[in-house]
């Protein structure tokens, strides 16, 4: 979840969801507010994904979700057609994630484990979108609020302002130079507006020769490791016995797949669809119920990302998100069994 909210933010291509202070106090020089004109907005954002996707550039990528605060380095390369991912967390546990086109690589060193897995490629689910979701304009209201500087670069800040209370407000900084994401915030409710969670790079470099060689090397030097491939099946809710029968307003259902409990394979395994706005997501979990006597229904909050665990007849249903709990529990109410 992290590392796609990082992806999906930051880069709107390379996580999600460290600063934890509110814009007001990073010093920085705000313009008064004033609503962007829409082509504009569209062009900022367009840009943002473009150079996430396209430009070559590594830095050090900064989280902060409440009391919790990681730091990762990571690598983008775009060599023709080919692109080269490589991020490896500099806190807690050793891990490298690689990426090399739709190919996406997990590695735990200390335990000498490795996942492999195919990155999805259905709608929502990319990390490097290609175009801006003209979904997410009519979910916000984009404003300009000035420049400030982020790593040691110019950056343009956009605020984007949600039209409802489903989904929480979202500040963006974006290089003035390549377009790239530098920092992204989601904003709580209230005066001043309480930082939830921040993406932020401590320190970046953009325009850099390409290395697919960090990506490649690190890939083939896994001798003694155990490596597993998770089971993970494109479905459709309908083929499932499932149907949306209360749509929460300004989300579209993105994708949906079966994915193995067990990474080395087995019978169980948990359905997933993900719903998104064009700019935030929510996945939605649905798994057969099991003799599990201390498993209940349960609500949590961890900096702007939500989660809910609601029994539905035979099943549990688990929804998952960077979105107000109330909205969670619209996602979970929505689902009707259609079929055993």
């Amino acid at each position: 979840m992290r590392l796609h909210l990082l992806r999906g933010l930051l880069c709107l291509a390379c996580t999600a969801g460290l600063l934890p202070a509110a814009w007001a106090q990073q010093g920085g020089t705000v313009a008064a507010q004033a609503s962007a004109p829409a082509a504009d907005a569209r062009v900022w954002l367009a840009r943002m994904q473009r150079a996430a996707s396209t430009a070559n550039y590594q830095g050090t990528m900064v989280f902060s979700s409440g009391s919790q605060l990681s730091s990762s380095r990571v690598w983008h390369f775009r060599l023709g057609e080919q692109t080269f991912e490589r991020l490896e967390a500099l806190d807690g546990r050793l891990q490298h994630v690689l990426r090399h086109n739709d190919q996406v690589q997990t590695i735990w060193p200390q335990t000498r484990v490795t996942v492999l897995e195919r990155r999805e490629t259905i709608a929502g689910w990319t990390t490097t979108p290609q175009a801006v979701d003209p979904q997410a304009m009519e979910q916000y209201e984009v404003r300009r609020q000035g420049q400030s500087r982020i790593a040691g670069r110019d950056a343009a800040v956009l605020l984007l302002e949600p039209r409802d209370a489903l989904r929480y407000a979202q500040r963006l900084w974006a290089d003035l130079a390549s377009g790239l994401m530098l920092r992204a915030d989601v904003l709580g409710n209230g005066m001043p507006r309480p930082v939830l969670e921040s993406t932020a790079y401590s320190e970046v470099e953009i325009g850099v020769r390409p290395q697919p060689e960090l990506v490649l090397g690190a890939a083939r030097r896994l001798e003694g490791y155990r490596v597993l491939k998770p089971m993970i099946q494109r479905t459709t809710l309908e083929a499932e016995g499932w149907a949306v029968v209360r749509p929460v307003a300004g989300f579209k259902l993105a994708g949906c797949v079966r994915r193995g409990l067990a990474p080395a394979g087995g019978e169980e395994s948990v359905l997933q669809a993900v719903f998104t706005d064009g700019l935030t997501h929510v996945s939605v979990f649905v798994e057969p119920m099991q003799p599990q006597p201390n498993r209940s229904e349960s609500q949590a909050q961890q900096g702007a990302t939500a989660t809910i665990a609601t029994q539905r007849g035979e099943h549990w249903i688990t929804a998952v998100g960077d979105v107000p709990p109330a909205t969670l529990k619209l996602f979970a109410d929505a689902l009707e069994r259609r079929r055993p």
